[in-house]
């Protein structure tokens, strides 16, 4: 099979002025919540890009934890790739697919930790097990195998019990937006895409071509 030849018609449904929000997170709201219906694969799932000193972009998947009008939330170990990137940028872009609906949301803006009370109330609220995890494994370094990770998690189940602190270089971080795209596919590639763009206090929504 040629990949090229690869295509899919999109006509699930449609994304217009009328019928979508005038308040971005009121929207992503709405079609997060309709993906959970839904019961998409991890439907919580989206992509994180960062862009380094030496200005190469990167991606990862990670998880939304929360969201409300300050931004969307993430926890993370500091001192990986994307926690160092983000120490020296802060500006970052977040991505939802949500194949089986045909919709992609798009969202950016400045990133920013957390405080420390939130992170310590979600790493308490995490099974033993990642709570181990967060200590034992040191994000984005090179390791001989994976028995580092092994031993590791051993040692600080030992040392810590059932209550393991949150480490110290562990913790949320927060996008908070100044854009949102909302994606629609439809049929023959006319795709519907509403941009949500800050103007000082007031939320902008403009329609793109696609």
């Amino acid at each position: 099979m040629n990949i090229a030849d690869l295509r899919k018609s999109y006509e699930k449904a449609e994304l217009s002025e009328d019928a979508s929000h005038t308040d971005p997170l009121r929207q992503f709201d709405q079609w997060l919540h309709e993906a959970i219906r839904a019961e998409l694969p991890e439907p919580n799932a989206m992509t994180l890009a960062t862009v380094g000193s030496d200005l190469r972009p990167s991606t990862r998947v990670v998880l939304i934890k929360g969201y409300d009008e300050r931004g969307i939330v993430w926890y993370t170990n500091y001192e990986s790739r994307k926690g160092r990137e983000l120490a020296g940028n802060p500006y970052a872009a977040l991505q939802f697919h949500w194949v089986e609906l045909e919709r992609v949301v798009r969202i950016e803006g400045v990133v920013e930790k957390v405080s420390a009370e939130e992170s310590d109330a979600y790493y308490a609220s995490r099974p033993l097990d990642h709570r181990i995890g967060a200590w034992a494994s040191p994000q984005s370094q090179v390791i001989d195998s994976r028995a580092v990770l092994v031993a590791n998690a051993a040692k600080y189940a030992a040392q810590f019990l059932m209550n393991p602190p949150r480490p110290p270089h562990w913790g949320g971080f927060r996008l908070k937006p100044d854009t949102w795209e909302f994606w629609q596919g439809r049929k023959s590639r006319l795709h519907d895409r509403l941009r949500y763009r800050l103007d000082g206090l007031r939320w902008i929504r403009e329609r793109l071509a696609p």
